[in-house]
C-alpha cells in the first residue's frame, strides 16, 4: 500500500464507513489471514477504524457518517499499513482482545485470546456443573494472559484461581490483567511446569488450553500466528505432548467430584487415534469450536493405566 500513489484517494475519504470500506479492501486485496478473533476483513476494519478513533465497537448508522480529521485519517492509514505490512494480528496493535465479554490487555508475550471454551465459562458449565455445586478452587493451566483464570473468577465469584504458566512473559501479563480487572486478592499466578508449582493442591475444576498444534501445522502456520510465542502453540509432532502429562496428573489434583477440561482443538484426531479406549466427552459449541473435551475425576481414575503408560507418546 503506497502511501505517495493513494495520497489523493486518501483525501476523497471522509467518514467513517468510508474508512471501513477502504480498510476492508485493502485487507481483502492484500490476502490476510484472520484467526485471532475475527474472520473477515470488514470485522478487522471496524476494529481497528474505532480503535483509532476511540470510539464504541457497536457500530451504529450515526457512527459510520461521522467525519474524520486529517490528523485522524492518517492515524488510520498507519494502522492499516502495519496491518499489512507486517501481517500482525489487530490485537496486538490494539493492544486488547475479548473473551467470555471481558477485556483484556494483550502482546506479543502470550497467544491472543480465542478459546471457544470462554462460551462455556460465560454459563458456568452448565449443565456439567449442577447449579448447585459448589465450585471452590478453580486451577487455570498454561493461563497465557490469565483470560480463562479472570474469566472464570468472573463468573465463579466464590472460587479461588490459580493461573499457571511455564512463562514469565506470560504470567507477566496475566499479572496485568488480574489488576486491571481488580482481581489480585482472588487469581493468583503461580509459575510452574504443568502441575510442579502446585505439588499437593487439589481443585474442583481444572481448565486448561495448552500448547496443542501438531509439528505440520505448525511449519505451516499463516504469517500473523509467528508473531505468537511457539511455546504457547506447538507440542510435539502429533500436539499431544503436553496433553499426555495433562491426562496423567490431572487425577492427583482434582476433589473427589472433580472435572477436568481441556483443549486440544485439530489435534483430537490424534488424542482419539492415541486413546481408542478413552470416552472423551466432546464439548458442543453454540458460537463455533471444537476439540475442547471433559473428564471427571472418576474417568481420570479409571484410565490412569492408560495415561501413565502413555504419558511419553
Amino acid at each position: 500500500m503506497s502511501t505517495e500513489q493513494n495520497q489523493d484517494n486518501y483525501q476523497e475519504l471522509q467518514t467513517v464507513g468510508d474508512f471501513i470500506r477502504f480498510a476492508a479492501s485493502e485487507f481483502n486485496r492484500a490476502d490476510l489471514f484472520y484467526g485471532h478473533g475475527h474472520d473477515n476483513a470488514w470485522d478487522e476494519a471496524i476494529t481497528l477504524v474505532l480503535f483509532v478513533l476511540a470510539l464504541p465497537t457497536q457500530l451504529t448508522e450515526q457512527i459510520m457518517a461521522c467525519r474524520i480529521t486529517q490528523d485522524e485519517k492518517q492515524q488510520i492509514i498507519d494502522i492499516i499499513r502495519r496491518r499489512i505490512e507486517q501481517q500482525l494480528p489487530a490485537a496486538y496493535i490494539t493492544n486488547q482482545a475479548y473473551f467470555a465479554g471481558l477485556p483484556f490487555y494483550v502482546d506479543e508475550r502470550t497467544l491472543v485470546p480465542r478459546s471457544p471454551i470462554g462460551e462455556w465459562i460465560e454459563k458456568r458449565f452448565a449443565p456439567i456443573i449442577a447449579e448447585n455445586k459448589e465450585v471452590d478452587r478453580i486451577l487455570d493451566l498454561c493461563t497465557g494472559s490469565g483470560c480463562i483464570a479472570i474469566a472464570c473468577a468472573h463468573y465463579f465469584p466464590e472460587a479461588e484461581v490459580d493461573a499457571v504458566d511455564l512463562s514469565v512473559d506470560a504470567l507477566n501479563v496475566a499479572q496485568i490483567n488480574i489488576e486491571q480487572h481488580g482481581l489480585s486478592e482472588q487469581v493468583i499466578p503461580i509459575q510452574s511446569d504443568i502441575f510442579s508449582g502446585v505439588s499437593g493442591q487439589k481443585y474442583d475444576l481444572i481448565v486448561t488450553n495448552p500448547p496443542y498444534v501438531d509439528q505440520e501445522d505448525v511449519d505451516s502456520l499463516p504469517e500473523e500466528y509467528r508473531h505468537e510465542p511457539e511455546m504457547g502453540l506447538g507440542s510435539g509432532s502429533d500436539g499431544l505432548d503436553i496433553t499426555r502429562q495433562i491426562l496423567a496428573q490431572s487425577n492427583e489434583h482434582l476433589t473427589e467430584n472433580g472435572i477436568l477440561i481441556c483443549e486440544v482443538g485439530n489435534s483430537m484426531v490424534h488424542l482419539e487415534a492415541a486413546y481408542p479406549e478413552v470416552d472423551f466427552n466432546w464439548l458442543i459449541f453454540e458460537r463455533g469450536g471444537h476439540g475442547v473435551f471433559m473428564l471427571t475425576k472418576q474417568q481420570l481414575v479409571q484410565y490412569q493405566t492408560i495415561f501413565n503408560q502413555r504419558v511419553k507418546g
